[in-house]
């Protein structure tokens, strides 16, 4: 999918005299990466550059919303475990972008804005640790679980495990994007120079 289906899209886009591809990726894709996911993610940007020479690219951080595998995953937890356990240490740091942010991003682009850019980074207005985020959203829904650190070895354990059960709720991918950084490098231009305000977190998360 992330690459011989982008790359199919991408010939089939430049044969058929498409002017401007958007190929989203994420922020942290890399060809070189150990990890399979974050990889195929990397060598999918280089097969849609290859196969349409003009595509831009725009990387997003981890995407929030309503109904969401992310923060509306963590909210629920809170909400239901008198423990909660937390990757790793929490120190990842994350840079969590609003769904509809990018949303509005990837069109303004497609219309000509942000001039001539050949990749976007999209990420929200604050960067968090894993466990400021997780104590955020702990605090808006007046949550107050014990937050327990877990080695990201027994997380990676667990997940081999639930990747066998319908609609997984862990995956190997899911653990290995935790242990890296997911955070703006500051060299792409982001959604400020498409003139988007990034959504707060807290905006969107509903009280208890």
């Amino acid at each position: 999918m992330h690459v011989e289906a982008a790359a199919r899209v991408a010939r089939l886009a430049r044969e058929s005299g498409v002017e401007r591809l958007i190929h989203v990726s994420g922020i942290g894709a890399d060809p070189a990466s150990s990890a399979p996911y974050i990889a195929a993610r990397g060598r999918g940007e280089i097969a849609v550059q290859q196969a349409f020479p003009c595509a831009i690219l725009i990387r997003p951080a981890v995407m929030f919303g309503p109904d969401d595998a992310f923060l509306t995953t963590v909210a629920r937890l809170l909400r239901i475990l008198p423990v909660y356990p937390m990757f790793g240490r929490g120190e990842t740091k994350l840079q969590p972008v609003y769904v509809e942010d990018v949303a509005e991003g990837i069109a303004r682009v497609l219309a000509g804005a942000g001039g001539s850019a050949a990749s976007y980074e999209f990420a929200g207005a604050r960067v968090y640790t894993y466990e400021e985020l997780v104590r955020t959203v702990a605090d808006r829904i007046n949550a107050r679980p014990r937050l327990v650190p877990l080695p990201f070895a027994l997380w990676r354990i667990l997940a081999s495990g639930a990747e066998f059960l319908p609609g997984s709720p862990l995956t190997r991918n899911q653990v290995a994007l935790m242990q890296r950084d997911n955070i703006a490098s500051g060299d792409c231009p982001g959604l400020s120079r498409l003139d988007i305000a990034p959504t707060e977190i807290e905006n969107l998360i509903r009280s208890a």
